[in-house]
């Protein structure tokens, strides 16, 4: 009979209790044993959900405390010699790595894949060696054993996970240290099959990349060597796209089955079917979306699983979601405030559990036995089709008028730039941050008490324009030379825009991780999208009115709002994105008839969207680049666009970044110690750059002196005319006096380089 799989479940548990029990710890409020238990609960939780749904291949280790990459790292002793004078495989050892500490900075951080979960990138040496430690992957297989509970464990690849790193001296490529790294793995794998795992999980999701012929031949050369020892049988898994021309390779592996994404590339059957299927592997079909909330067309999906039964036999094929539910939210009954309909148009991680189950009985046992299922699937998919909110005749009239828009900024660079500098008066290293400051539980709470009608909607705008106040003087105190208002007002930086836009659908409890402890409330994208009012320029108006220094529109943009909600799947995404284009160029333009001279952009998920194939780069990058040009390409030259990008590998896109002509981009470069601005030094990038001087995504404050030199760092490859001083992104989830210390550092480094004389090699175009 085929089964029903999963390749992963959410982590953070039904309502975050991971995130409250992580915060807590690190806060001192509870002990490491605590911590523990809290996640010991949530493992619990999340096999018996699967086991109770009818799941029958339930994985373990796709939990962690923090991310799967960093736990890859920890396990084979992948630890920088920065961390090693802490007590070996400890929690405190764990989380420097993730976090840093106040003389440690932390691992660097990226997306993973086209996602929006970040992991932490491990860190490599020319002479490192790898050997097992704390075996945190038996340990939760037997976990779940001693609860009754039969698990596959899940571990990344060998090849994909030192493709994933990176060799700190850049003397040699990662994948030169897998003849090393090949004993520890196959160690682990050794000790779960002397456990009792009859099969393991790997995932290689590098597959569904551009590989060369020398990473196919490590591919066959490291399964050739653990096929060569006693280990479990594997399931290969790779997911986010098409296997395509690294087929051939997968299909010539030593393993014992391959799980492949039909959701992203469903066209991979007709692939595995030419080909020819190897004798008795198994085939996992990924047929429910795991990165998207809509209920699946049952009907499609089934025919799908069928086709995999005619390739590989019933008794050989699993049933499966496209990739690990970690990037699906937890469970839609939460959602006790949503409109029924609306409800049933949609599928979370548990009601994807139920339609695995729903189709692998329909695959055993026959249409007719799941008839009900897919007549109620068929209702509720046509509710939606049918539904008002979908369309907008005004949308679809403005999108035909697009062409009569001037699409580019009147005038070059450096004639805006010079227009904007008469205007501004700004410093050289001119100082700023990215948007958001410290949100406070005070600034929670009283969000809370408005949300509950506990407050009045004066008494919330008169706090919220307390709290302006207050950061507009703190701002004024530290010599920052342009401001922000705070974005207290806002939960977060797609999501409050989505609130004010038509076609978005919200949740309360619809979250997913984005790194660590931090999770992000995706909003739905239902229908058109269209502004019908002004969303920030009320609180930039009052902040402009306190000071004379510039304040900063700040606002999401058309790629990123795109990129971080759950779109809707019945138009192409870059139609979808030109509606989100004109509904920010609204607000653009209403900013600066409101007299804000600076506005940001946010794009930090442009990088993110790149597809994970070059051959689709141009197409996708042609539309992503054009939307931003829609919503910003409205204004004068004296107007001051900026945008801001983060946790992104920008050397392969630095045309596109060019040609989305913003007067100043904010990118992040604390972690990787300024490395990423190699990118816009060999391409001679000619706008002006502002790289983030410190990491906020750790508690620790750095001094001047670290500032300064990664300032003059950068003024040896960007000249310094070109340079804006600023955090790395935003400083919503830091707390008020950390920032403080930390901006009042980054203020004096700065100005401790306007009177330094500065050489640098790149003359400005």
């Amino acid at each position: 009979m085929a089964i029903a799989a999963t390749l992963g479940f959410p982590r953070m548990g039904p309502r975050r209790e991971l995130k409250r029990a992580l915060e807590s710890f690190w806060q001192g409020k509870s002990t490491e044993a605590e911590l523990l238990t809290a996640a010991a609960d949530i493992k619990r939780l999340r096999w018996q959900l699967q086991r109770e749904a009818g799941i029958d291949w339930i994985p373990s280790n796709d939990f962690s405390l923090y991310d799967h990459v960093l736990d890859m790292a920890v396990l084979f002793d992948a630890v920088p010699d920065r961390f090693r004078g802490m007590p070996e495989g400890s929690l405190v050892q764990y989380f420097a790595m993730a976090r840093g500490t106040d003389g440690t900075s932390a691992l660097e951080m990226t997306k993973w894949f086209d996602t929006n979960y970040h992991y932490l990138v491990p860190e490599f040496s020319a002479q490192q060696n790898f050997s097992m430690r704390v075996n945190k992957p038996l340990a939760e297989y037997l976990e779940a054993r001693q609860l009754g509970i039969e698990t596959v464990p899940v571990l990344l690849g060998p090849i994909s996970f030192l493709r994933l790193g990176k060799v700190r001296e850049q003397s040699i490529e990662p994948l030169s240290l897998l003849p090393r790294l090949l004993p520890a793995y196959i160690e682990l794998l050794t000790a779960l099959h002397e456990a009792g795992s009859q099969w393991v999980q790997i995932d290689e999701p590098c597959l569904v990349l551009d590989l060369t012929d020398a990473e196919r031949t490590s591919l066959r050369e490291a399964y050739e060597n653990i096929a060569a020892q006693s280990v479990p049988k594997i399931m290969l898994a790779t997911y986010f796209g098409s296997i395509a021309d690294n087929l051939e390779t997968a299909l010539a592996l030593p393993v014992q089955g391959l799980h492949v994404d039909l959701v992203r590339a469903p066209h991979q059957l007709d692939d595995l079917s030419r080909h020819g299927w190897p004798q008795d592997w198994r085939l996992s079909v990924g047929v429910i979306d795991g990165r998207n909330v809509w209920r699946a067309d049952m009907s499609e999906a089934l025919a799908q699983v069928e086709r995999a039964v005619s390739i590989a036999g019933l008794g050989q094929v699993h049933v499966a979601p496209s990739c690990s539910l970690l990037h699906a939210p937890w469970d839609v009954e939460l959602e006790s405030d949503m409109q029924p309909e609306v409800k049933s148009w949609l599928a979370f991680a548990v009601q994807k559990l139920s339609e695995l189950c729903v189709l692998k009985r329909g695959v055993n046992d026959g249409k007719d036995a799941i008839s009900n299922h897919l007549a109620a699937n068929r209702d509720a998919r046509a509710s939606r089709k049918a539904s008002r909110r979908l369309h907008n005749p005004d949308v679809a009239k403005r999108l035909a008028q697009l062409e009569s828009l001037p699409l580019a900024r009147a005038a070059a660079f450096a004639e805006r730039k010079s227009k904007q500098q008469e205007h501004l008066q700004l410093p050289s290293f001119p100082t700023t941050t990215i948007g958001s400051f410290p949100q406070t539980q005070h600034v929670r709470d009283m969000r809370a008490k408005w949300r509950k009608g506990q407050m009045s909607d004066a008494e919330y705008e008169l706090f919220l324009q307390s709290e302006i106040r207050r950061w507009i003087a703190i701002q004024e105190e530290l010599g920052l030379d342009v401001l922000v208002h705070g974005e207290f007002e806002r939960t977060d930086m797609v999501e409050y825009f989505g609130e004010k836009l038509d076609g978005f659908l919200f949740t309360r409890h619809g979250w997913v991780q984005s790194y660590g402890s931090r999770c992000v409330k995706p909003p739905i994208i239902v229908g058109d999208v269209a502004r019908p009012n002004p969303m920030t320029v009320s609180w930039t108006s009052y902040a402009q009115s306190l000071t004379t220094r510039p304040v900063k529109g700040m606002l999401t943009g058309p790629v990123t709002i795109l990129q971080w909600s759950f779109v809707r799947d019945d138009l192409p995404r870059d139609e979808v994105c030109r509606q989100i284009a004109l509904a920010i160029r609204d607000e653009v333009l209403d900013l600066e008839a409101a007299g804000i001279r600076v506005i940001q952009i946010d794009e930090p998920a442009l990088r993110e969207g790149l597809p994970l194939r070059r051959a689709e780069w141009d197409s996708y990058l042609d539309w992503a680049v054009r939307c931003f040009h829609i919503a910003a390409s409205g204004v004068q030259d004296e107007t001051q666009i900026h945008t801001h990008m983060c946790y992104a590998e920008f050397h392969d896109i630095m045309p596109a970044i060019q040609a989305m002509d913003a007067d100043v981009i904010s990118i992040e470069t604390s972690r990787s110690h300024m490395e990423l601005l190699q990118a816009f030094e060999a391409f001679h990038y000619t706008n002006d750059i502002g790289p983030g001087v410190y990491d906020i995504h750790s508690p620790r404050v750095p001094t001047v002196d670290e500032m300064a030199g990664l300032l003059r760092k950068a003024a040896t490859v960007i000249h310094p005319a070109q340079l804006w001083v600023n955090p790395d992104c935003g400083l919503k989830t830091r707390g008020e006096a950390e920032t403080l210390a930390a901006l009042r550092a980054m203020v004096t480094a700065a100005r401790q380089l306007r009177h330094e004389p500065v050489t640098c090699s790149t003359s400005i175009s």
